[in-house]
């Protein structure tokens, strides 16, 4: 890979990015996220990656009651010096919509669902869950591939401590009551797609 000599990187200012600057640098790559005020690019999406995004996105999308609504990859303001981009979430459906809005408030977000890249796993395993408890998202799931096939982490905040406990790891089947009735073949996720004859 090269870089282009003439590409100047973004210098942070005293203090680190707000969560403002992500709508105005220019140039930055798709995707970029904020954490404690330092700029955090994605790397290449492996296929694992994209189908687990994917079929998250469209099942609960298929799930989901009336007065909710599900977004991939759409940051959340958590704070000053941090907006993260979960890969997908579930926020409420709301009549006064902005359709030019470029992110949600984290108090809104319902569920918040990370797929482990390679690159991600501090963030998604220890950093990420510690904020969207600190941000009071009820639900967050981290997803991982374990030798090709998906396990799904669910975790819910403990309103009494301000924390995530464990309530299932799931390896064939996701079947959970909260945030809404959810009952999911996780082998569809790596499933061998059929070729149209």
């Amino acid at each position: 890979m090269s870089v282009d000599p003439q590409y100047h990187w973004p210098i942070p200012p005293e203090g680190g990015w707000t969560a403002d600057d992500l709508d105005t640098l220019p140039n930055l790559p798709p995707h970029t996220e904020l954490i404690d005020g330092s700029l955090v690019f994605v790397s290449p999406q492996t296929r694992f990656h994209l189908r687990a995004v994917g079929f998250f996105e469209w099942q609960l999308r298929s799930l989901a009651p009336e007065g909710l609504e599900v977004l991939r990859e759409f940051t959340i303001d958590i704070d000053r010096r941090n907006r993260p981009e979960p890969d997908v979430i579930v926020i409420p459906d709301e009549d006064d919509l902005d359709l030019d809005q470029t992110r949600v408030p984290a108090q809104t977000v319902q569920l918040a669902i990370e797929v482990v890249s390679a690159e991600s796993v501090d963030r998604d395993r220890e950093t990420k869950p510690l904020k969207y408890a600190r941000a009071k998202i009820p639900h967050y799931w981290r997803v991982e591939n374990s030798g090709g096939r998906a396990v799904v982490y669910v975790f819910e905040l403990e309103p009494t401590t301000g924390v995530y406990v464990a309530t299932g790891i799931f390896h064939d089947r996701l079947k959970v009551s909260v945030p809404f009735p959810i009952d999911l073949d996780l082998d569809d996720i790596t499933a061998k797609r059929g070729r149209p004859q």
